[in-house]
């Protein structure tokens, strides 16, 4: 296998306001992109050609990573003028590949973070001389995903919708985002209109009685489609719990990338990233949280499992947990916000305006 698809079309409406100004993909996770550690992870595995299917603030992606070479890559780009789906976009590329029919080729959804064994997943595939081959994750609680039962010898069955009722919980197998196609299956995907892998392509596939192979691998898996997931990501690959040869840095409890200022008492955790040119003040306290390059943490500062934009501010003894504040925002002193609170770009929240708890 020497060829992959990346698909990072995606707006990452979930994700806003970190979506505002860059494609997900493009947001930054153990201080860099996070589709730098995708594209790590394929080199790794012995990928060397990928085409990205992009859409959304197409422009962005090849002034960063140009042809690839610096990670060892060819890599091309293919930019949807109207969004296709995950079918359409793979689809929509398919002229770039340079496989023969019988040759596999590797896809990857753009937001997820996954230990996957790329090898071992392909080698299932031709192992099994599948069509399509899955990687499948069991989860605890299946109801908000698609389940994907298997035969004992790891045949996809059937593909079924978000389970309503205990009795359609039939398995805890779901699919995890990244597939080996046979390169001749991919030009069977209709053309010129939006079509979803997951809807249509993989159940039509077996109507017609194609092989579809699921391999279960439940290392680590992460659907980093909400910022709460994003900062938890990102504080997993700092913390080595999720594998990647990208980060920029020693596994640990903190990473704190060049020309970014850290006061001495300053107390860092959790796998806290402060990125290039970002300040963290004095007294400050910051926990399993992205700061993004150039963000400013004003002494005395709490923040726990955030993310603070490119360029923000939080003011002196403002208190941040389970938030987002987007590029640019201003958080003025002794605010304090608390989970799922989202501050849109360039906003700015004046001293002493939000609490959540009584004043001591």
């Amino acid at each position: 296998m020497t060829e992959a698809i990346l698909l990072v079309g995606g707006k990452g409406t979930r994700l806003r306001p970190l979506t505002v100004h860059t494609p997900k993909p493009m947001v930054r996770a153990a201080g860099v992109p996070f589709l730098t550690h995708q594209l790590a992870r394929a080199r790794a595995a012995g990928v060397d050609h990928i085409v990205l299917a992009t859409s959304y603030l197409a422009e962005v992606f090849e002034p960063y990573f140009g042809d690839g070479a610096s990670l060892g890559l060819h890599i091309e780009y293919v930019t949807e003028e109207e969004p296709l789906g995950t079918g359409g976009a793979i689809r929509n590329v398919a002229s770039r590949l340079h496989s023969t029919p019988d040759d596999p080729v590797l896809v990857f959804n753009g937001d997820i973070l996954t230990g996957l064994d790329i090898r071992a997943l392909v080698n299932t595939h031709r192992r099994t001389e599948a069509d399509v081959s899955l990687h499948l994750t069991q989860v605890t609680d299946p109801r908000a995903y698609g389940l994907v039962p298997t035969d004992e010898t790891g045949r996809v069955t059937a593909f079924l919708e978000k389970p309503q009722t205990p009795e359609e919980i039939v398995t805890d197998q779901i699919n995890a985002g990244a597939y080996v196609f046979r390169r001749s299956v991919i030009d069977t995907i209709p053309t010129g209109r939006p079509v979803s892998v997951e809807r249509e392509t993989f159940p039509d596939l077996l109507s017609a009685g194609a092989h579809l192979q699921g391999m279960v691998d439940s290392t680590y898996w992460l659907d980093l489609g909400t910022p709460a997931a994003f900062v938890r990501g990102s504080a997993d690959l700092v913390l080595g719990r999720a594998p990647s040869p990208a980060v920029p840095g020693r596994c640990g409890d903190r990473l704190v990338l060049p020309t970014a200022r850290v006061a001495p008492d300053a107390k860092l955790a959790g796998g806290t990233v402060v990125g290039e040119g970002a300040f963290v003040a004095e007294g400050a306290r910051v926990f399993g949280s992205t700061i993004l390059p150039g963000a400013v943490i004003e002494p005395g500062a709490v923040i726990t499992d955030s993310l603070i934009g490119t360029r923000a501010r939080v003011g002196e003894r403002s208190i941040l947990t389970g938030t987002v504040i987007g590029d640019g925002a201003v958080i003025g002193p002794d605010n304090e916000l608390t989970d799922g609170a989202r501050v849109w770009c360039d906003a700015q929240i004046p001293p002493r305006s939000l609490r959540f708890s009584p004043d001591q």
